[in-house]
């Protein structure tokens, strides 16, 4: 095909701001996981799909399956629907206590 581009796994993003390799990041309803560390107005790629750690709201218990949503005020995962954005679901059941604060998510790998 003469129209292929790319498998759509990865984008290459121009930073808004500095983020840390393995970060969150949502432009536009677009969401991904940073490869590396990015410097505000350089270029770097976030990875669409896969299964991350990331950080999530502490007072959130999570199921298998459970969607999964970004709070990009908060810059963390959450169940709450809101104006949050979906961004995939949860691969691994977590308690909802003060010091459980990361979640595995699987990337639904679609701009929502």
């Amino acid at each position: 095909m003469k129209n292929f581009i790319a498998t759509g796994n990865t984008l290459t993003i121009t930073a808004e701001a500095d983020i840390a390799s393995g970060a969150g990041v949502l432009i536009g309803s677009i969401f991904g996981v940073a490869t590396g560390p990015i410097a505000n107005g350089a270029e770097g790629v976030i990875n669409l799909t896969g299964v991350y750690d990331l950080p999530k709201a502490a007072s959130q218990a999570w199921t298998v399956g459970a969607k999964v949503y970004w709070d990009n005020t908060a810059k963390a995962c959450t169940t709450t629907v809101g104006s949050n954005t979906l961004i995939g679901i949860a691969v691994l059941a977590v308690g909802g206590s003060a010091g459980e604060t990361t979640g595995r998510v699987r990337l639904n790998g679609a701009a929502v």
